[in-house]
């Protein structure tokens, strides 16, 4: 049964998704209003297909934005994008994977290159993005996990907070607002999900794509809580470092809550959880140094 359902999900996915293809590059090319919204229209049909239920809590950004949010594998995307109309900042790589790069194009992902001297214009697409009231997800965490945790955010990856946006009536600059988001997987066919079963539907590792797309399929459906916790500027947080570190605290607190079946919503985060989000900042920086 598993594989019946499997292989019509897939089928349909891909003849819905060849049918749009030629309908969204036309939007981007023209910059049509659908470039935007046929993205966010197309992922909640994959969402009700692929039988994820998802359950928000808070509300998505306001206008141009930078979304930090945890990261546990392929479906992230169409359950963000099934959300708020969004587009995601990628390493350049995922740009040339087989159809999957082509989907990530049509939705205007940003992809950042590795090469020094296409840094400043990777940033200034980012800045004329956010101008355009874009919102731009990140993933700062710079990897996928298991979803049963939080890997440390790494605060180089929210170095475009730092981009001046222009100045406010005070004339002083303007930066990015910064919404730290949690996603969590919390059941499996209505049952909570266990840390024994998220993995059929975590990517991370050296798992291969197509072969965990087809398992992901076989086994739903799953039910997913996204929770968007209060939006935050660089200049609140005081720095880069400490604002990858609230945001991991936010994303930490969201994604514990979710698993846990406690209700979610606004909570003061705990001093010792900062501390905690703090110390896992400098060792990832420090990583990245060396």
């Amino acid at each position: 049964m598993g594989t019946l359902r499997a292989f019509f999900i897939l089928s349909v996915f891909v003849l819905v998704a060849l049918l749009l293809i030629p309908l969204q590059f036309l939007g981007v090319k023209l910059g049509l209003p659908l470039r935007r919204t046929l993205p966010h229209r197309y992922h909640r049909f994959v969402c009700r297909l692929f039988g994820v239920k998802v359950t928000v809590i808070g509300a998505p950004p306001p206008g141009g934005a930078l979304i930090a949010a945890n990261h546990t594998g392929w479906l992230d995307i169409p359950i963000l994008s099934s959300v708020t109309p969004v587009s995601f900042v990628s390493k350049a790589e995922v740009g040339r994977w087989p159809f999957f790069g082509t989907l990530a194009r049509l939705q205007r992902t940003i992809f950042i290159r590795r090469e020094r001297a296409k840094a400043a214009e990777d940033r200034d697409t980012i800045r004329r993005r956010l101008l355009q009231g874009d919102g731009l997800v990140i993933f700062p965490e710079s990897t996928s996990s298991d979803g049963n945790r939080v890997l440390p955010f790494h605060s180089s990856l929210l170095a475009a907070a730092e981009l001046p946006l222009g100045e406010d009536s005070a004339h002083h600059v303007r930066h990015a607002l910064v919404q730290p988001v949690s996603i969590a997987y919390v059941a499996l066919h209505g049952m909570p999900m266990g840390r024994e079963t998220r993995p059929f539907f975590a990517w991370y590792g050296d798992m291969e794509l197509v072969p965990h797309l087809w398992e992901a399929l076989a086994t739903g459906p799953i039910d997913v809580v996204v929770e968007f916790h209060p939006p935050l500027t660089i200049d609140e947080a005081g720095g880069r470092k400490a604002l990858a570190a609230r945001c991991e605290a936010s994303v930490r607190s969201g994604l514990i809550r979710a698993l846990s079946g406690i209700d979610a919503g606004p909570a003061a985060l705990q001093d010792e959880e900062l501390r905690q989000a703090l110390n896992d900042a400098e060792e990832a920086e420090t990583e990245e140094v060396g």
